[in-house]
């Protein structure tokens, strides 16, 4: 009877971690792709997710204090750039390893470094008049 019980045990052991680690390649995997699509790799959608979500920011912030309106734009940008590596990294990190790890210096190094770059985008864009204060679309004057 005892033999039957350990065996019982052992199965509802073995489905709980199955069920943990269904749930955490899940969790993962989400993580990964929202991720991507912030991240600069899915340069295709930029203008669909990261530029309205920086823009967005630069709106709230330039509510505040209008001439902070370029610098918030590029920071916002930058921010879900960062973003989109560090969810895209600890998700496929997730999925791929049955213990959590740490998000190296060396990692945030590489993702900042490429976040910039795509930064620049966003001031020549911010310089050409493309990308502005959400009033200034609207006046004339500005």
């Amino acid at each position: 009877m005892t033999a039957v019980r350990n065996a019982i045990a052992g199965a509802a052991q073995h489905t709980r971690f199955n069920k943990m680690a269904l749930k955490r390649k899940i969790t993962g995997g989400v993580l990964a792709v929202i991720g991507y699509i912030l991240s600069p790799l899915s340069w295709w959608n930029d203008m669909f997710v990261n530029v309205p979500l920086a823009l967005v920011f630069a709106w709230i912030v330039s509510a505040f204090f209008k001439p902070a309106f370029s610098a918030a734009l590029v920071v916002g940008y930058w921010l879900t750039n960062v973003l989109g590596f560090v969810l895209m990294h600890k998700g496929a990190q997730q999925m791929i390893s049955g213990e959590k790890q740490t998000y190296s210096r060396r990692e945030l190094v590489k993702d900042v470094i490429i976040s910039l770059l795509y930064t620049l985008l966003i001031v020549v864009l911010i310089k050409l008049g493309v990308l502005k204060p959400f009033q200034s679309y609207f006046n004339s004057r500005n």
